[in-house]
C-alpha cells in the first residue's frame, strides 16, 4: 500500500495518508488518495507561467511531433498497464479499449495536426472577406492558443482514455493540462503521468496531476482557463454554475449521463444478418467495461412484435458470459471500479425495475470465477423489458453498469419518438438493412445525438461499433448528456484557441497572418519557381501572358481529351444557352494554358504540384480571348525533412480585365537549391 502522489509545479508531492482505494477483484487496499498539501493556485500558476509559453514557442507541427513521441513512448509500457487495469475490474479486453484507445487518441491527433494544420504557431481560419468595395478592406479569422491552462476533471471508467482524448487536443493547441483524475481509479492514470513525466518528452509545466478531492481548484481558474469534465450530469451542473466558472466565462465543456439507445429495424427478421448484428452489438455494450461506459446502450428499442425474439436471444448470449477475476482467461466481464458503484447500480436497478420486469439476471447473485463475489465488485448482466414504454424510468434513470432495458416501438415516428425521451445522447445506433428507415430515422434522432452508427451486414466487418470513441469525429451530445463535444477532429484543438476576427487593409492582414492577401503588394523579379523554400516570400510573382486561345485549341483539347460538351462543340446550342454567347473554351483547357504561362521549365527548387484548391471559373472565354494569369506565392509552411509546402494564388484574366478563373496552385518546393 502506498499514498498515491501529485504532480504540481514541477515536483512530485505526496500527502500523510489518505482514502483507502481497494481492488475491485479483490477488495484489497491497493493506494491511499488525497490532494492535501496541493497548492491549487500555484499550480496553476505554473501552468500559465512555465508550461504555455513553452508550448507556444512552438509549432503545431511540433507539438504533434510530441504527441506521437508520447504516445509511442507509452506504447511500450502497455503490459504494465495491462496488468494494473486489472485492479480496476477490467479484462485485457476492456483494458485494451481504455489504454491502446487513449494511446491511439494521441497517435490520431499528431496525424491529424501534421495533414491539416500548418507548420505554424497560429491557425488561420477560412477565406478573406472583403468589407469595403474597393478590396481595400477585408477581414479574416485567427486562432491564438489561449493564456490559461486546460483542467480535466475525469471519471473513473476510462482512467487512460479520458484524460489521455482531453490531453491530446490541448497539446495540439498549445495549452498545458492538469489532470484531476476519480479517486476509484486514479492509480492508473496517475502511473500514466508517472511514465510521461519520467520520459522527459515534455516541456515543463505542460503536464500536471492532483490526485484526490479538486479543493478549491475552480476558485482560482481565470478567464483564459478551460474545464473539462466527465461524469454525472448532477456534478456538470454544480461545476458550470460554480461562480468562478460563471463570473469569468470560464470554457467548460462536459459529457455527462447519456441514456443511449440503439434502434431495431423492421426488416431484421430473426435470421437475418442484422438481427444477429443487434443482439451480438447489444450483448457486447452490455459487457463491455461491465457497461461502465458512457456510451453503452440502456435502451434497446425493437418493433413490437419482435421483443420476445430479441429477449430470447440477448439472453441465450448473457448466459454464456463468464463474470470473474480478469486474471482468469475464460472471463468476458470483470468487475464494477468499486462496492459504491455496485450499490449504486443496484439502487438505479430498483427505480427501473419499478417500470418493468427483469427478463435476465440476478442484481443481488451472481457465478463469479476466481474470486469472491461479495468482495469483489462483481454484478450479473441484467436485461431489462418495459411494457410501458411511456413510464419515466427508463427515460431518466442511467443504471452505470451491465443493465439495459427492451422497449418494443409501433412505428417509425414512435421510435422516433421514444429516442427523443432521452433528452440528449452521446451515441445511438440505428440496425437495419433498409435505407428508408435509416434515413428517416437518422434525420428524426439526429438533433438528441452527438453521434450515430447505422450498422447493416456491409458495415459490420470494418464497424467499430455502436460506442466506440474515435478522434476524428465529435464525442459528445446535447441536452443530457453534456451539451459539449469532446475530440471532434480539429475542433477538439480549435476548441483550445481564441477565434478573433481582424480587420484591416490587404497589406496589415498579410503581415499579421503571414499569407497573401490579395490587394497587398505584389514583388516581380527572378522568376519564383527558380526560388528555394529559404529564398521565396509571400508576394512573389509572375506574370504570364497574353496567350490568344484559338476555336483550333478548343477543337484539339476537345479531340483530345474526349470532352465535347455541346458548350464546346456546337456555336447554336451554346448560344441558347444562358450562361454563354457561343461556343466556349474548356474551363481545363484555361487552366492548363495557365499553367503553360507560369511554370519554368528547367529542373530547380519546384519538386511537385500536388493539387488545386478553390478552383472556381468566373467569366467565359470564348475563342479569340487572350489570356494573361498572375501567379503569387501566397503561403509558405516548412515540413519535416528537405521540404516544404508553397500554396500559390492564381488568377487568369482576359484582355478586357475580367476574371476568367481563380483557384489556388500546391506544390512542393526544396528547402535548398541546389539540395
Amino acid at each position: 500500500m502506498t499514498v498515491l502522489r501529485s504532480y504540481v509545479g514541477g515536483r512530485w508531492t505526496a500527502p500523510d495518508d489518505g482514502q483507502p482505494v481497494h481492488d475491485a477483484v479483490t477488495g484489497q487496499e491497493v493506494v491511499r488518495v488525497s490532494s492535501e498539501g496541493v497548492d491549487m493556485r500555484a499550480a496553476l500558476e505554473y501552468a500559465r507561467a512555465t508550461g504555455g509559453p513553452g508550448l507556444r514557442a512552438l509549432t503545431f507541427h511540433e507539438r504533434a511531433a510530441l504527441a506521437k513521441a508520447v504516445g509511442l513512448m507509452l506504447r511500450e509500457h502497455r503490459e504494465e498497464l495491462y496488468a494494473l487495469s486489472a485492479r480496476t475490474g477490467a479484462t485485457l479486453g476492456d483494458s485494451r479499449f481504455d489504454i491502446d484507445g487513449g494511446i491511439g487518441v494521441l497517435l490520431s491527433y499528431a496525424s491529424k495536426a501534421k495533414r491539416e494544420l500548418p507548420n505554424d504557431r497560429f491557425y488561420v481560419e477560412g477565406a478573406v472577406e472583403q468589407l469595403g468595395r474597393g478590396g481595400q478592406f477585408v477581414a479574416q479569422h485567427v486562432l491564438t492558443p489561449r493564456l490559461g491552462v486546460a483542467v480535466q476533471i475525469n471519471a473513473f471508467n476510462f482512467p487512460v482514455w479520458g484524460p489521455l482524448e482531453k490531453f491530446a487536443p490541448a497539446l495540439i493547441g498549445g495549452v498545458p493540462s492538469l489532470i484531476k483524475p476519480a479517486s476509484q481509479t486514479s492509480y492508473l492514470t496517475a502511473r500514466v503521468v508517472e511514465l510521461i513525466v519520467e520520459s522527459g518528452l515534455l516541456p515543463d509545466g505542460v503536464l500536471q496531476l492532483v490526485c484526490g478531492s479538486a479543493g478549491d481548484l475552480l476558485d482560482h481558474l481565470g478567464e483564459q482557463d478551460l474545464l473539462s469534465f466527465t461524469g454525472s450530469a448532477a456534478t456538470a451542473q454544480r461545476l458550470r454554475s460554480h461562480p468562478s466558472v460563471v463570473a469569468r466565462s470560464v470554457r467548460f465543456n462536459a459529457e455527462a449521463d447519456s441514456l443511449n439507445c440503439s434502434i431495431l429495424g423492421p426488416d431484421a427478421e430473426p435470421g437475418t444478418a442484422e438481427f444477429d448484428l443487434y443482439v451480438k452489438q447489444l450483448v457486447t455494450e452490455m459487457t463491455v467495461k461491465a457497461g461502465q461506459k458512457c456510451t453503452a446502450i440502456r435502451r434497446a428499442f425493437v418493433p413490437r412484435e419482435r421483443v420476445d425474439a430479441v429477449v430470447a436471444a440477448v439472453s441465450a448470449r448473457l448466459a454464456k458470459i463468464v463474470v470473474g477475476n480478469p486474471a482468469d482467461e475464460s472471463v468476458r466481464m470483470g468487475a464494477l471500479a468499486s462496492l459504491e458503484q455496485r450499490e449504486e447500480v443496484r439502487r438505479s436497478l430498483k427505480a427501473l425495475r419499478e417500470a418493468g420486469r427483469l427478463a435476465f439476471g440476478d442484481p443481488e447473485h451472481v457465478d463469479v470465477v476466481g474470486a469472491d463475489a461479495e468482495r469483489g465488485a462483481f454484478i450479473s448482466p441484467l436485461l431489462l423489458v418495459c411494457e410501458d414504454t411511456r413510464r419515466a424510468e427508463p427515460h431518466e434513470v442511467e443504471a452505470f453498469g451491465p443493465v439495459s432495458t427492451i422497449m418494443g416501438y409501433t412505428d417509425t415516428a414512435d421510435v422516433i419518438d421514444l429516442a427523443a425521451r432521452g433528452l440528449g445522447s452521446l451515441a445511438g445506433s440505428i440496425v437495419t438493412a433498409d435505407a428508408d428507415f435509416a434515413r428517416d430515422v437518422v434525420l428524426g434522432v439526429a438533433p438528441w445525438h452527438g453521434r450515430l452508427l447505422v450498422l447493416d451486414s456491409e458495415a459490420a466487418p470494418e464497424s467499430t461499433g455502436h460506442g466506440s470513441p474515435l478522434p476524428m469525429l465529435v464525442h459528445g451530445g446535447p441536452g443530457r448528456a453534456g451539451g459539449g463535444e469532446e475530440l471532434g477532429g480539429m475542433r477538439g484543438v480549435l476548441h483550445h484557441m481564441q477565434r478573433t476576427a481582424v480587420q484591416g487593409s490587404p497589406r496589415m492582414l498579410s503581415a499579421v497572418t503571414g499569407r497573401w492577401v490579395r490587394g497587398a503588394a505584389r514583388t516581380e523579379g527572378e522568376h519564383p519557381f527558380r526560388k528555394s523554400l529559404a529564398e521565396l516570400r509571400i508576394g512573389d510573382t509572375v506574370v504570364g501572358g497574353p496567350r490568344a486561345v484559338s476555336l483550333e485549341d478548343i477543337e484539339h483539347f476537345a479531340e483530345f481529351t474526349g470532352d465535347t460538351f455541346y458548350a464546346h462543340m456546337d456555336e447554336e446550342a451554346a448560344a441558347a444557352n444562358p450562361f454563354f454567347d457561343g461556343r466556349v473554351a474548356h474551363g481545363y483547357l484555361i487552366v492548363s494554358l495557365a499553367a503553360g504561362l507560369f511554370v519554368q521549365p528547367d529542373p530547380g527548387p519546384v519538386l511537385a504540384n500536388y493539387g488545386i484548391d478553390n478552383l472556381r471559373f468566373l467569366t467565359p472565354v470564348y475563342p479569340g480571348d487572350e489570356l494573361t494569369v498572375t501567379l503569387t506565392c501566397k503561403q509558405i509552411s516548412p515540413r519535416e525533412g528537405e521540404y516544404g509546402e508553397v500554396r500559390w494564388d492564381a488568377e487568369l484574366t482576359k484582355q478586357d480585365g475580367s476574371v476568367a478563373a481563380q483557384y489556388d496552385v500546391l506544390t512542393m518546393v526544396a528547402k535548398r537549391w541546389p539540395a
